[in-house]
């Protein structure tokens, strides 16, 4: 009985959360196709996700809602009137954009590739992007592919080509 559970827990017995697919996120070949700076999750809370999970899908929204706020002057001016911390943003925030590309079962038809399943502890090292952990890795090597180290030997595959 729902008047037996407290209030505070009781308000996450439903889920609540919007998927935003953007057609300028399709224009660019990334599938699938989610805005995460306009999608939202009620559960995307530390109590509820853990304070790492959540740590992390906010830096992430951080860096990327930085690149959104500098296209403008991009477009304008070029990317090389930018500050060098500006330009390491708009870096990580591609990497990032092409990291969550990864290869979904979902997305098959529209990629040719083949899902592949990404535990959500690998997904959640994804934050070596935002720390610059992966700086000098081409952005290639984070596009379609499964965790971290994927991008690691991809690079390599890269770089030998």
């Amino acid at each position: 009985m729902t008047s037996q559970i407290p209030r505070r827990r009781r308000r996450w017995l439903h889920l609540d959360a919007t998927t935003v697919l953007d057609r300028r996120i399709v224009e660019r070949g990334i599938y699938p196709a989610v805005n995460p700076l306009t999608s939202t999750s009620r559960i995307l809370d530390p109590a509820v996700v853990g304070e790492e999970h959540y740590r992390v899908a906010r830096q992430v929204q951080e860096v990327l809602q930085r690149y959104k706020d500098l296209q403008d002057i991009i477009a304008i001016l070029g990317i090389e009137e930018l500050s060098p911390e500006d330009r390491l943003t708009v870096a990580r925030a591609r990497r990032i954009e092409r990291f969550l590309s990864q290869p979904f079962f979902v997305a098959e038809a529209f990629t040719g590739r083949p899902g592949k399943y990404v535990q959500l502890r690998e997904t959640i090292r994804g934050s070596e992007i935002c720390e610059g952990k992966h700086d000098e890795l081409p952005e290639q090597a984070f596009y379609m592919v499964g965790g971290i180290d994927e991008v690691i030997a991809r690079a390599g595959q890269l770089a030998e080509e």
